[in-house]
């Protein structure tokens, strides 16, 4: 093996095994089409009487709009904060604010949840 076949190996496994660590790097949402989806593409909401970074949102109201959930060990990053719900879990908010989906949400793009009730909306940066 020469000295530039070794090199080039080394490189490729050190980029293998940087690029993992550098996806959990990334911020918990992106931006499509003017609103935040997470990482499967599902819209992500607000909810209105969500105050002070604290989740109003539990019980019955968590299972039609899914928290979007943080790994216990994440990490705040810019805009993204991690909140501590009632239950213990963690969650992800921008801005201070939870971040939900919609169970009836099916596929990505939809925004079944915008505007119901009056106090949910499309996250938007």
């Amino acid at each position: 093996m020469t000295y530039s076949s070794f090199s080039l190996k080394a490189l490729m496994v050190t980029a293998a095994l940087t690029l993992p660590v550098l996806a959990f790097a990334a911020e918990p949402a992106m931006m499509k089409d003017g609103m935040m989806v997470d990482s499967k593409g599902m819209t992500l909401y607000t909810f209105d009487k969500d105050k002070g970074g604290k989740s109003m949102c539990a019980d019955k109201c968590a299972e039609n709009w899914p928290p979007m959930m943080a790994p216990a060990d994440a990490k705040p990053e810019g805009k993204w904060t991690v909140i501590k719900r009632d239950d213990g879990m963690m969650q992800w908010a921008h801005d201070g604010k939870p971040m939900y989906t919609f169970k009836m949400d099916a596929k990505p793009g939809d925004m079944m949840g915008d505007g119901k009730g009056g106090m949910w909306h499309v996250a938007k940066h």
